[in-house]
């Protein structure tokens, strides 16, 4: 059974935080929650959308009291949010954050946290959409989805189970891995991907007809570039985070585009036809197995 939290700081009242914050409030397992923006208007439409109850003037204050606290923030602001709150951790506070990289955000919660970092849980669900903002917080968005938890050594034990029994209270699958383990997995089914999908639209919109082409495109094109229209600065971090294993992974898809190109130029139709077997097969059997679970 989930422990109920007597108060929820927010710090980040946008679309994650948000949305955790009204699906904590709907599943009955926070009393209060008391938010944070670094805009006004932000916190301010938040508390008169009901997803927080009070609005603090600053992150420090509101941790102020709060048995629980969510870093809802971009993971380039992970460091100095970790330095105007510190003051106020006790060991008694369970700390989250909901950041695409984790390697980073443990680093600057061990630089900064230091005697308190037992008190962090780093957590990554996976789960978000295109648009922004506190006005899309959706108490559904957790639901159902995988969360990825990366405990290092300090992690306190009984954090991490609190942390465990209140994701599977909002409905979510939970996972453990380390941090290493999760950016060098993400960078290859989530970071990559997005580089793919910018990188398409750019190539196909700086050509002289490139708008033309555009207008002639079907589903296919658009389940495939679906995740381009996703938010520059916050995919901006996550990619110069996570800049060491995404850079590995862009020259493994150099390598196996460069084959295919390869074929195609030397009219070899049995290798084409094997690389595409070979994906095709991957694909609909992970597609089956997927929906399994």
């Amino acid at each position: 059974m989930a422990h109920v939290f007597e108060q929820l700081g927010l710090i980040g009242c946008g679309l994650m935080g948000g949305s955790f914050a009204l699906a904590l409030k709907r599943a009955g397992l926070v009393k209060r929650v008391v938010g944070y923006s670094k805009s006004p208007s932000t916190t301010e439409r938040a508390r008169q959308m009901g997803v927080i109850d009070v609005e603090a003037p600053s992150a420090l204050l509101a941790v102020s009291g709060a048995d629980i606290v969510l870093l809802a923030v971009p993971v380039s602001a992970t460091e100095a949010t970790f330095k105007a709150i510190r003051h106020l951790i006790n060991g008694n506070m369970l700390i989250m954050d909901v950041g695409s990289t984790k390697r980073d955000v443990v680093d600057a919660a061990r630089r900064v946290l230091r005697d308190h970092i037992g008190s962090f849980v780093p957590c990554h669900p996976i789960t978000g959409k295109e648009v922004s903002g506190v006005e899309h917080a959706d108490p559904d968005l957790y639901a159902g989805r995988q969360v990825i938890l990366t405990p290092i050594e300090r992690t306190q034990v009984n954090h991490l189970k609190r942390a465990q029994d209140m994701w599977e209270g909002l409905g979510c699958k939970v996972e453990q891995m380390s941090p290493e383990s999760h950016d060098a997995a993400f960078a290859a089914v989530s970071h990559m991907p997005h580089l793919i999908a910018f990188a398409l639209m750019n190539g196909i919109t700086g050509q002289a007809q490139g708008q033309e082409f555009l207008s002639l495109a079907g589903p296919g094109f658009r389940d495939f570039t679906r995740i381009a229209a996703a938010d520059p600065k916050m995919w901006r971090d996550i990619m110069l985070a996570n800049k060491q294993e995404l850079i590995a992974q862009t020259k493994i898809f150099q390598r196996t585009l460069d084959a295919m190109q390869a074929a195609i130029e030397a009219g070899n139709s049995e290798a084409l036809e094997s690389m595409i077997h070979q994906a095709s097969t991957t694909r609909a059997h992970w597609r089956i197995s997927s929906h399994k679970k």
